[in-house]
């Protein structure tokens, strides 16, 4: 049960590390958003082409009523707290009755 148990730590450690990696990409895309960055600049696409695939779904069903104002990225970034909390926090006690 030990090799369960350090996969499982292994793992948290990674899911850990990829949602606060990917929290602090969002928070550079509203950053950029209060901007006007170029658009051709790679690093600015590389951050849109990541963040939109959430971001868009998000955006599509909030109301349209915030006087432009985009609550997107605070939505995700709550999620991603979220995941942080809950989930890493579980596998990482799961991991530590597994050892």
């Amino acid at each position: 049960m030990f090799v369960i148990g350090h996969f499982l730590n292994a793992l948290t450690t990674v899911l850990d590390y990829a949602l606060l990696f990917y929290m602090w990409i969002i928070v550079a895309r509203a950053v950029l958003s209060w901007v006007s960055p170029d658009p051709y600049n790679p690093i600015v696409r590389f951050i849109n082409n990541v963040t939109e695939p959430v971001l868009y779904p998000v955006r599509k069903r909030l109301p349209f009523g915030f006087s432009g104002i985009d609550f997107s990225p605070m939505l995700v970034l709550l999620a991603i707290i979220f995941l942080r909390l809950f989930i890493v926090s579980t596998l990482s006690e799961l991991a530590r009755r597994l050892l």
